[in-house]
C-alpha cells in the first residue's frame, strides 16, 4: 500500500466553493475508493457529497435525499456510488449487513461520520475532515495513500489551470479516458452556450530501456508529452483541415484547452457506419495525402517537433506483439520459439524492403472512427474534425487508409470497405505521380502490419493492464488480417501465420 505523505490543505470560503471542490473530486475517485468525509454538523459533508454525485450524473437535478436513516443510499451511475450516513450506526458489524465489501469492490464509498465504523473502513481510504474557520468559511484536510492524492492534486491542479485562463468557476464533467494515460473532461464556461474539451496529457513516466538503449515509447515513436499534438494540430489547421484551436495551454504539465469540434461521429445509434460520413472522411484523408508537410515543425517558443519516421525498428516492434502477447494467449501461455521467431520477422524485413519506392506522407496513425467528428454543418473537409494525432508519423500513407477501411473497433462491411478504397484510389489517380498497383501492394502490407499490432495490443490491454474490452475487436482484427493476406504479397506471412495455429476468419462475426 502507497505510503500516507503530507496532506491536501484547503480554504473554502462558502457553499459555491466546496461544491466545485465535490465536482473536481468526481473527475479524481475511481472504483475501489472509499471517502471518509469527518466533520461536525453543517460543516459541509452533504454539500459536498451532493455535489459529486451531481457530476458523476452530469445532472444537477438529481435527487440526493439525506442517508441519515437508510444509513446507505445507492446510486447506479457512471461509476456506481453507495452513500453512507452511519450517525445512526450501533455497532460496526452492520457494515457488513449494508454490503459496504460490495460496494466498494464495483464502485466507490462516501462515508459521513466515519468515526462510528471503528476500524471497519479500509486503510486506503481517503479522509477528508471540515473545520469552521472563522470567517464562515470551510478548512479542510484531505489524507491518505500517496497514490489517492496524486489523482486529486491534479484535478486541483487543473481547476489551478482554468482560474489563470479566466475560466475559474466553469463546470467540469468527465468526458472519456482512452488506451494510454490521457483523460479528457469537458468544460462549461460561465455565462457561455459553447463547451470545450480538456486533455489531460501529463508526460508520461520514464518506462524501462527495452532494446538498444531505448524505452517502446521512443521505439515505437509514442508522443511523452503534448507538444506533439500541439505540432501536428498546427500543421493541419494552416493547411485547412478541421483540427481543434487550441484556447489556453500549459505544456510542461500536459494540459491543453480545446476548441470542442462537436459530439456526432461517424457511427449511427447502434454503433454502424454510415457510409457517407465514412466516405467523406477517406476524401479528406486523400486531400491530407496529397499535401505536403514540413518535416520540422516550430512551435515559437524555440522549440522544434520533428515527425518522426514510421521506420523498420517501429515498425517490426509493432508487429512483435503479435508474437510476444496474442500467441502466447493463443496457446495457453506457451511462447514462440526462437526460430519461429527469426521466421516471422525475417518475412517482415521482406515486406518492410518492398515498402521502399511507396507514398510517403504524413500518417495520422489512427484515423479510424473514435477520431472522427462529424461537422455536419460544414462543407467539404471542413465536415471531417481530426483529433488524437499526436503520433504522427512519416511513413506510407496507405497506413492511415488501411485504419478508417479496416476500422479497429467497428465492422464496416466489405461492399462499403471496397467503396472507400476505389473513392480514394480514383481521388490520388488524378495525380500522375501516383502509383496505384504499388499503393494497393503497401495498403495490403500496412494492414497486416497494423492488424499484427493489434492483434497483440489487445491481448496486452486484457493482461498487462486489465482492460478486458478491448478483446471483443480480436475477431473482426483476425478478419482484416485474412483481408489483408489476399494480395500474393502477403502468401509467407500468410502461410507463417497458418502453420503458427492462428485462425483467420473469412467473415467480422
Amino acid at each position: 500500500m502507497s505510503e500516507r505523505l503530507p496532506p491536501i490543505m484547503l480554504d473554502l470560503p462558502d457553499d459555491a466553493a466546496t461544491k466545485r471542490l465535490g465536482e473536481d473530486l468526481a473527475l479524481a475517485v475511481q472504483a475501489g475508493d472509499c471517502l471518509a468525509l469527518h466533520g461536525d454538523l453543517g460543516a459541509g459533508k452533504s454539500t459536498l457529497s451532493r455535489a459529486l454525485l451531481r457530476a458523476i450524473a452530469d445532472d444537477p437535478e438529481l435527487e440526493v435525499p439525506s442517508p441519515t436513516f437508510t444509513l446507505v443510499q445507492s446510486y447506479e451511475l457512471r461509476l456506481p456510488v453507495a452513500h453512507f450516513d452511519l450517525y445512526r450506526l450501533s455497532d460496526p458489524s452492520e457494515l457488513d449487513e449494508l454490503g459496504f465489501d460490495e460496494a466498494i469492490a464495483t464502485g466507490i464509498c462516501l462515508v459521513e461520520w466515519p468515526d462510528k465504523a471503528g476500524g471497519a473502513l479500509p486503510k486506503s481510504r481517503i479522509d477528508i475532515h471540515f473545520a469552521f474557520t472563522a470567517d464562515g468559511g470551510r478548512h479542510l484536510t484531505i489524507s491518505g495513500p500517496e497514490v489517492k492524492l496524486a489523482r486529486i492534486r491534479r484535478v486541483l491542479q487543473i481547476r489551478g489551470f482554468l482560474d489563470e485562463n479566466g475560466y475559474g468557476n466553469a463546470a467540469r464533467r468527465h468526458l472519456m479516458g482512452d488506451a494510454s494515460t490521457r483523460a479528457y473532461e469537458f468544460v462549461y464556461p460561465v455565462g457561455e452556450q459553447s463547451r470545450l474539451v480538456l486533455m489531460d496529457a501529463p508526460k508520461r513516466p520514464n518506462g524501462p530501456i527495452i532494446r538498444d538503449g531505448k524505452r517502446y515509447s521512443q521505439i515505437a515513436h509514442i508522443a511523452e508529452d503534448v507538444y506533439p499534438f500541439v505540432a501536428i494540430d498546427q500543421a493541419l489547421r494552416e493547411r485547412g483541415f478541421s483540427a481543434p484551436a487550441i484556447l489556453a495551454s500549459d505544456c510542461e504539465a500536459g494540459i491543453l484547452l480545446l476548441e470542442d469540434l462537436g459530439s456526432q461521429g461517424i457511427l449511427d445509434e447502434a454503433g454502424r457506419p454510415i457510409a457517407d460520413r465514412y466516405r467523406a472522411s477517406v476524401a479528406c484523408l486523400a486531400a491530407i495525402h496529397g499535401t505536403s508537410f514540413e518535416r520540422d515543425i516550430s512551435l515559437g517558443d524555440s522549440r522544434t517537433h520533428e515527425i518522426p519516421d514510421f521506420d523498420r525498428t517501429a515498425m517490426k516492434m509493432e508487429v512483435e506483439l503479435l508474437i510476444d502477447w496474442h500467441l502466447p494467449w493463443k496457446r495457453g501461455g506457451l511462447a514462440v520459439s526462437d526460430d519461429a521467431r527469426r521466421s516471422y520477422l525475417g518475412i517482415w524485413d521482406d515486406l518492410i524492403d518492398q515498402l521502399a519506392d511507396t507514398e510517403t506522407s504524413l500518417v495520422l496513425r489512427d484515423f479510424h472512427s473514435p477520431n472522427i467528428i462529424w461537422r455536419g454543418d460544414k462543407t467539404g473537409h471542413d465536415r471531417i474534425g481530426i483529433i488524437d494525432f499526436q503520433d504522427a508519423m512519416i511513413g506510407p500513407s496507405a497506413y492511415d487508409l488501411a485504419s478508417i477501411v479496416q476500422d479497429a473497433r467497428v465492422t464496416v462491411e466489405r461492399p462499403l470497405a471496397d467503396q472507400m478504397m476505389a473513392d480514394y484510389l480514383a481521388l490520388r489517380r488524378m495525380s500522375p505521380a501516383f502509383d496505384d498497383a504499388l499503393f494497393q501492394k503497401s495498403w495490403a502490407i500496412m494492414a497486416a502490419q497494423r492488424a499484427c499490432k493489434l492483434c497483440g495490443l489487445w491481448v496486452r490491454l486484457k493482461e498487462r493492464d486489465g482492460k478486458d474490452g478491448y478483446m471483443k475487436h480480436m475477431p473482426r482484427t483476425l478478419w482484416h488480417l485474412s483481408v489483408a493476406f489476399e494480395h500474393p504479397a502477403l502468401a509467407p506471412l500468410r502461410d507463417w501465420c497458418i502453420e503458427a495455429g492462428i485462425e483467420l476468419p473469412e467473415s467480422a462475426a
